[in-house]
Formats: structure tokens, C-alpha cells, sequence
């Protein structure tokens, strides 16, 4: 789930188990051998295995295990073949949910993913029934302390960004998937240090939770999340202040 207005603040708050090192290792492993395997081995021409270098870099992965993850993907050394998957389904409320998967058995994975929405308060649902309501987008955060919007926009614009929204102690910038590296670039080159960075996909629309609703797809997000084979868990729910408070 990925940043917006006061769920960016929700994701500061709420503990993940994702943050554990190895579980961000098995993912960008995944995504640095899907990258290779589809566009070769070679970043300067292949634009998603730069991101997944630069992720696997940023949680500080050994150059080695970068480079045998991207030897399996390209078939220089064996390993498992990963087959990438979307999911869809509503949670409570009736928020949209997209789970993005990277596995070396479907038939397991779909089975699993079906139970953990079953079990916790969601339903799947058919291929494009909530997909049409999301955009892939870069997106950005950055803190407030050192830079103000009016020098963001001076930055980050002529870099390829559609948008800077203020999220509280933090600004927010968007832009189409293809501007992720110049933006990065441009927020780098001027020394602003960036809080979290990612190619996304951002919801047209929110459906805002009461309390108890917030509390069952927290629960589904995390279910779903831990699971080996999900990569990305995506959603257009929102919370008011008040609920954030409550579940914080």
C-alpha cells in the first residue's frame, strides 16, 4: 500500500513485519530475477532492473547476492522460475485490493491468497474488477525540514513530476513510472534526502473505514503481506484522524 494523504502517516505508525531484513531480501531477490529474465542483464537497458538494483541497494544487499539473483534470472546460474501474477479483491468496507505476487506455483499461490481473503474479512474477485481504479506511478517522500514546496517544484518538475501533495511532516511527489530516475536523480543532485521511493500504483479514489472496518483490513494487509509470495499489497482505503488515533 503505498502512500497518500493520512495514510502516508499510517504507514510511519503501524509496525510491519516486512521490515525484517530476509523478507525484504526474498522480495527484491524476486524482483532483480523476474527483471533480468524479462529484459536482460544489463541495467543501463533494462529500466526495471535498475529500480530493483537500487532498492536491493538501498536495504544494503551484499553486490553478490544482487549479481547471483540477477544470473538466475538470465539462466548463468539455476534457480527457481518465478511466475508474476495480480490478484484482485474488495476488503471490509468494500475497499479495492490489488496483490501482486511473484511464485514458482500458481496453483498453490491462488489457493492460498483465496483463503487469507476468505479468512479475514475479504472476498477475490475476477480479473480487472478493481484495476481500472489504480495508475502506476513513481512515487516519492520526503521531509519537510529541509526543503519547502516552492524548491520542490523547482526540482522535481522539469524532472518528469505530475504532483506534490503536502501529507503533514512530509511532501509527496508523483510521476509516470518512466521519470522514477530522473526524479531521483534531481531530488539527489540537490541533497534532499528521500524518506521512501517506489513505483506504485496509486488509487483514483479512497473509501474511508470506521473504526472496526480500519481494524479488519489492517489485519487482511498484514495477512496478505506475509505471505512468501506476495510482493506488493495495493488498496484505496483511508482512515479519518480520529480512527488513525485509535488503531496508532
Amino acid at each position: 500500500m503505498s502512500g497518500h494523504n493520512r495514510w502516508a502517516k499510517v504507514k510511519h505508525v503501524k509496525a510491519k513485519q516486512d521490515v525484517i531484513k530476509g523478507k525484504l531480501f526474498t522480495k527484491a531477490i524476486k524482483e532483480l530475477t523476474i527483471a533480468a529474465k524479462n529484459g536482460g542483464a544489463d541495467p543501463s537497458t533494462n529500466a526495471a532492473l535498475r529500480v530493483g538494483i537500487q532498492k536491493a541497494k538501498d536495504i544494503n544487499m551484499p553486490q553478490d547476492t544482487i549479481k547471483k539473483a540477477i544470473q538466475r534470472g538470465t539462466g548463468e546460474l539455476p534457480g527457481v522460475t518465478y511466475e508474476e501474477l495480480t490478484y484482485e479483491g474488495y476488503g471490509p468496507g468494500g475497499c479495492a485490493i490489488i496483490v501482486d505476487v511473484l511464485t514458482d506455483n500458481k496453483n498453490k499461490a491462488v489457493a492460498e491468497i483465496r483463503y487469507l481473503f476468505d479468512r479475514n474479512g475479504g472476498k477475490m474477485a475476477d480479473s480487472g474488477a478493481v484495476s481500472y481504479m489504480f495508475k502506476k506511478k513513481s512515487c516519492f517522500t520526503v521531509s519537510k525540514e529541509k526543503t519547502s514546496e516552492d524548491m520542490l517544484m523547482g526540482i522535481v518538475l522539469d524532472a518528469g513530476a505530475e504532483d506534490i501533495k503536502d501529507i503533514g511532516d512530509e511532501f509527496e511527489i508523483t510521476g509516470e513510472p518512466g521519470a522514477f530516475e530522473a526524479i531521483k536523480a534531481a531530488l539527489d543532485n540537490a541533497k534532499i534526502e528521500v524518506l521512501s521511493n517506489e513505483i506504485t500504483k496509486l488509487p483514483d479514489t479512497y473509501v474511508t473505514l470506521n473504526k472496526n472496518e480500519a481494524e479488519k483490513m489492517l489485519k487482511l494487509e498484514d495477512a496478505l503481506e506475509e505471505y512468501d509470495d506476495v510482493q506488493d499489497v495495493y488498496s484505496n482505503y483511508d482512515m479519518d484522524d480520529a480512527t488513525m488515533e485509535a488503531l496508532a
